[in-house]
């Protein structure tokens, strides 16, 4: 607890000091499995347009980057998938029925604090329940430090009661790098990763940072199914810029598309 809380007062430090510049998020690649496209519905469209019914809501609200709201919308428009989004003060208006009109839940990277103090504890508390009743959970990054539980801002709590810190790189001095990820039965895979949290005490370990540590976890919260994940596996080309990765955005941005389309289907990844 008091390595986490350190590491909170070191991520505000940033914040105050203007330094952070990506969004906090994570996601990891791997090969895509059959019994996991099989279940993804092909009648899912890339925008709400008349006659679409959006089975993914997408938290765009205060606190969170612009630049990863888009990112995780080109990778929902390229997998076909129907998406609303929602801005704080309009999740703070969404009663625990109409959160659950939905399949999916994905709250994005960005600054943690701010998100989780633009929503009332009220409303996380309602989002707690709406998973708990069968919502299912994507959070990346920043998402992944709000599904635990903190003093300093409102989180979901949606990790029996687990308060995550970031990954060891932060502590290093590191704000941004490509990261090997690994994953069971695969090679490692480089994947972007700036700010990110590791999941120690949580879930099931579907992918590991260099130290061990796990970046990709899932598991279950009531009747929920929560996806946490501390890479941005969803990062476009341009947040490469002056880092050498040996695997390509592509099949990254590819993994990205998995790692949702799990989410939503609640079909495992393998894990340790």
């Amino acid at each position: 607890m008091n390595v986490n809380f350190a590491r909170t007062v070191n991520l505000e430090l940033h914040i105050a000091n203007g330094t952070l510049r990506r969004p906090f998020i994570a996601i990891f690649f791997t090969v895509a499995t059959a019994a996991l496209i099989a279940c993804t519905n092909n009648n899912h469209k890339s925008n709400t347009s008349a006659g679409s019914v959006a089975q993914i809501l997408l938290f765009n609200g205060t606190g969170t980057s612009p630049n990863d709201v888009s990112a995780i919308e080109a990778i929902l428009d390229n997998n076909h998938l129907y998406y609303a989004t929602v801005n704080s003060s309009e999740l703070n208006n969404m009663s625990e029925l109409q959160m659950r009109k939905y399949r999916l839940l994905i709250i994005p990277g960005g600054n943690f604090i701010d998100m989780g103090k633009s929503l009332t504890a009220a409303t996380t508390a309602r989002a707690g329940n709406a998973v708990k009743h069968g919502l299912n959970y994507l959070g990346i990054c920043a998402g992944g430090f709000l599904a635990g539980k903190s003093a300093y801002f409102n989180g979901f709590n949606l990790a029996s009661g687990a308060c995550f810190g970031f990954y060891g790189a932060e502590n290093q001095g590191i704000r941004k790098a490509a990261v090997a990820i690994t994953i069971p039965g695969a090679p490692a895979q480089d994947q972007y990763w700036e700010d990110g949290p590791q999941f120690t005490g949580w879930g099931k370990v579907a992918g590991k940072y260099p130290d061990g540590t796990p970046a990709i976890v899932q598991g279950t919260c009531g009747n929920g199914w929560v996806t946490l994940v501390g890479i941005h596996a969803e990062a476009p080309e341009d947040w490469r810029t002056g880092i050498k990765f040996n695997t390509p955005t592509s099949v990254d941005n590819g993994y990205a598309g998995l790692i949702i389309r799990s989410a939503l289907n609640r079909a495992p990844l393998p894990h340790y």
